[in-house]
């Protein structure tokens, strides 16, 4: 038991609160005339104007519930278990105080676990010195728990999911380091073999090709520019964490496995245009990503679609993609949130100095179109 309680005493709290936005000012100017309405339509109301100062007092607490929900909790309560004493004992709580729960919910979801032992000892204590003072009968005293202890769990299970997502996403972005450490070996064995090799060749040729130390070197120069840029942007990703799939290993010229007939579902069309020599493989691997991810998320979301067309072009500044589907306009909701596949999707090109836009057409359909330049540089 104590090692339990030892583990909920040091428990932080969780990283990354979010910060005062326009809902809190919202909600704040919503209770504040229903509290006042309260005021002046309750009929039996006991002190009305003190309990409507008491709960239009506290209602701009809620502005700091989850930056300091202990110092909240303490002004709270304490206030309300103090407002009887100009009451002569009578309670002065109001309907509208029922935006307290908001309080105890965000102590358990955004306080250290210290925070939320010394904040429920303090909401236990307000509810005894309630019903030792008569204001609250102790057959209501079940259902006042009830009530709170809702609220609380509430917040303490919202908060273990965030805690259960966030290491879950931990655990892949170190698998995806880990694959992009392993790629980066890879980039940089290869590279270095190659300039071995022809600094090899260049040294054995020498005696009977003077130019062939000098030939030796632009192409020794060049490798060494590919693997900078390679390294450059993996280590890039590796910096800022990011489970984006920039490994080398699939090419703009495997998009055409993904062509089919639609025996079983649209069919798909792939079409490649322009100079695809020379690209980065980081670039050929964010190409083949983009394009499998739109045509899987076709396949899956686009109602009644019979075709997805894949057109890549080059030039010599940049890569272009294109992916549209014929399914039903209709079905798309534009206002949706985006998810985490479109999400990463955006993140892998900006990663490579590109973009990557998605949305439904005028006409039908749902296009995603993607332009990364071809040496791969981060803007």
């Amino acid at each position: 038991m104590l090692p339990l309680v030892r583990s909920v005493w040091d428990e932080p709290r969780p990283p990354d609160p979010p910060r005062r936005v326009w809902r809190d000012w919202a909600l704040v100017g919503v209770l504040v005339p229903i509290a006042v309405l309260e005021g002046v339509l309750r009929p039996d109301l006991p002190w009305r104007a003190v309990s409507v100062a008491v709960t239009v007092g506290l209602i701009p607490t809620l502005l700091w519930r989850r930056s300091r929900p202990l110092p909240v909790v303490a002004i709270v309560f304490g206030t309300t278990s103090l407002a009887p004493l100009l009451t002569g004992g009578e309670s002065a709580e109001t309907y509208t105080m029922g935006y307290l729960l908001i309080v105890v919910y965000s102590l358990f979801r955004w306080g250290a676990g210290r925070e939320a032992v010394i904040g429920l000892v303090i909401m236990v204590a307000a509810v005894h010195l309630s019903v030792v003072s008569g204001r609250l009968a102790p057959a209501d005293l079940v259902a006042a728990f009830a009530v709170m202890f809702s609220a609380a769990a509430l917040g303490g299970a919202l908060r273990y999911r965030a805690r259960a997502r966030m290491r879950e996403l931990d655990q892949v972005k170190m698998l995806e380091r880990e694959q992009l450490a392993r790629d980066l070996h890879d980039i940089v064995a290869h590279h270095v073999s190659a300039m071995a090799i022809r600094a090899q060749a260049g040294i054995a040729t020498s005696a009977s090709r003077p130019n062939a130390a000098t030939e030796a070197l632009h192409v020794i120069e060049a490798e060494a520019s590919r693997a900078l840029a390679e390294m450059r942007a993996m280590v890039r990703v590796l910096r800022r964490n990011q489970a984006a799939d920039l490994a080398p290993g699939r090419r703009v010229t495997d998009l055409r496995q993904l062509a089919s007939r639609g025996a079983s579902g649209p069919s798909v069309d792939v079409e490649i245009s322009g100079d695809l020599d020379g690209l980065p493989p980081s670039v050929e691997a964010a190409v083949y990503r983009l394009a499998q991810e739109s045509v899987t998320n076709a396949r899956r979301h686009a109602r009644h679609a019979t075709r997805v067309e894949v057109r890549v072009t080059a030039d010599d500044t940049s890569v272009r993609l294109r992916v549209s589907d014929d399914g039903d306009t209709a079905s798309v909701r534009p206002s949706a949130p985006p998810g985490y596949g479109l999400i990463g999707m955006i993140e892998r090109a900006e990663l490579l100095g590109g973009t990557c836009e998605a949305g439904p057409d005028p006409d039908r359909g749902w296009t995603v179109t993607a332009v990364l330049p071809r040496s791969g540089a981060a803007a």
